[in-house]
């Protein structure tokens, strides 16, 4: 279980990493990944004031410098049972992996259909994937919960 500091829980956090983030697409998943370096500054974007549909797009806690992770798995990927079953799995690789994240970074994994059959070891390799391919976990570091 990921501890409360270390999830994302609203809808504006959630569509902030999606929007400004970085994206890497695998077989199984998608990353976003933030990190606190490209947040975009509460009250301006590119210049200008926010226009009113992205004004609820800023962070809506406090910046404690926890990595902090959510997830999405949509009906897409199989029944309630199956899509549970997913979000465990992804939960369980997350909480392995948050240490070696940079303090701040915020990531969203969306869980595609093929991720119903996937193993945990098969999640973990493509999680590895991804968030090396967006800079925010070292390329020589080892793959950690990947059974």
């Amino acid at each position: 279980m990921l501890p409360a500091a270390a999830r994302l829980t609203r809808s504006q956090e959630f569509r902030l990493v999606v929007r400004r983030g970085r994206r890497s697409g695998r077989s199984r998943l998608v990353v976003h990944a933030l990190r606190p370096d490209q947040a975009p500054e509460p009250g301006r974007y590119r210049g200008e004031a926010l226009p009113e549909a992205e004004a609820n797009t800023a962070p809506t806690r406090k910046s404690t410098g926890s990595t902090r992770v959510g997830f999405v798995v949509s009906k897409a990927v199989g029944t309630a049972v199956i899509r549970h079953r997913v979000t465990r799995r992804l939960r369980h690789l997350m909480r392995d992996r948050l240490a070696a994240l940079p303090a701040g970074t915020l990531v969203v994994v969306r869980a595609l259909p093929a991720a119903a059959e996937a193993s945990s070891r098969e999640l973990g390799a493509d999680l590895d994937a991804a968030l090396r391919k967006l800079r925010v976990l070292s390329p020589d570091g080892p793959a950690t919960g990947s059974r």
